[in-house]
């Protein structure tokens, strides 16, 4: 069933456990995400970032993911990942996203408070959540680049001055995750974490989780996070099985051979994932 976000936050923040946001972009990686949420009986976000739009098309992302999410027996939200603009936000609550992300980190402070306050404006009384972000996280995410020296980890006092003017469902934080494929491992800011938890009253949500070690997502989990966003890890999971498809078989031309596996596949990574993050059996 398809459910604002705000429902699965509230859930997890209560419950101590995180809820996955896997990135869709297509009708394969749609269905490799709700087969592994409904056997591990977990909620789960689908969520479409800019480029998954682009891509796709928002008509068609909106209805794959819907239909998924209104066929499925547990509790879906479908979320804007990294929404940049008041506009393209206002389409996805058109188009029946039933939560959104602004992310206004890479402007001045007041700027992203007030384009935050705009979306919750809009958003709210339409029943759908909000998440923003506070701090930039590095990497590259679709069009928005952060270089690694430029990355500032989030502020615990600007993120408690932030959440209660804006109003926010989420809190997106920096505490030293970056997005894409990490060349080493990223070592996570645990004492960060645990004073923005005690500054703010919201879900708090970790971008960049791919390639994170199990046990720093295990302690983040347990110092509050509620949302983990998952994207590269799909990427990698699809390839790697579409890619020994041609290697066996080089003379297949069937797209169903090929995108069979790699769904597959995707779905044993999100089920590692939901196990990992403590949501399985929680819907």
């Amino acid at each position: 069933m398809l459910v604002s976000g705000k429902e699965l936050f509230q859930a997890a923040k209560q419950g101590g456990y995180a809820v996955g946001a896997f990135n869709v972009n297509n009708m394969e990686i749609i269905q490799a995400i709700i087969e592994a949420a409904e056997e591990e009986k977990s909620p789960v976000f689908l969520q479409a970032s800019q480029g998954g739009i682009k891509y796709a098309g928002i008509e068609y992302i909106a209805a794959l993911a819907k239909a998924a999410a209104e066929k499925a027996s547990v509790p879906v939200a479908l979320n804007l990942d990294h929404g940049t603009s008041f506009s393209q936000v206002a389409q996805c609550i058109r188009h029946g996203f039933s939560a959104v992300m602004i992310d206004g980190s890479q402007l001045p402070y007041e700027e992203n408070i007030a384009i935050t306050q705009k979306v919750v404006d809009v958003a709210h009384p339409c029943g759908v959540s909000v998440e923003a972000e506070l701090g930039k996280i590095g990497g590259v995410e679709d069009d928005i680049s952060v270089e690694a020296a430029e990355a500032t980890f989030t502020d615990p006092q600007e993120a408690a001055d932030f959440v209660e003017r804006t109003k926010v469902d989420a809190l997106a934080i920096a505490i030293g995750t970056a997005h894409g494929v990490y060349k080493g491992e990223p070592k996570l800011d645990f004492e960060r974490l645990a004073k923005i938890k005690e500054a703010v009253d919201v879900a708090l949500v970790l971008h960049g989780a791919s390639g994170v070690p199990d046990e720093a997502i295990r302690k983040a989990v347990s110092l509050g996070i509620c949302k983990i966003n998952i994207d590269t890890e799909l990427r990698q999971a699809f390839t790697r099985a579409v890619q020994e498809v041609v290697r066996t078989k080089p003379e297949e031309i069937d797209p169903r051979k090929l995108l069979g596996p790699a769904r597959e596949a995707m779905k044993e990574t999100v089920r590692a994932k939901i196990r990992l993050f403590g949501s399985a059996g929680r819907a």
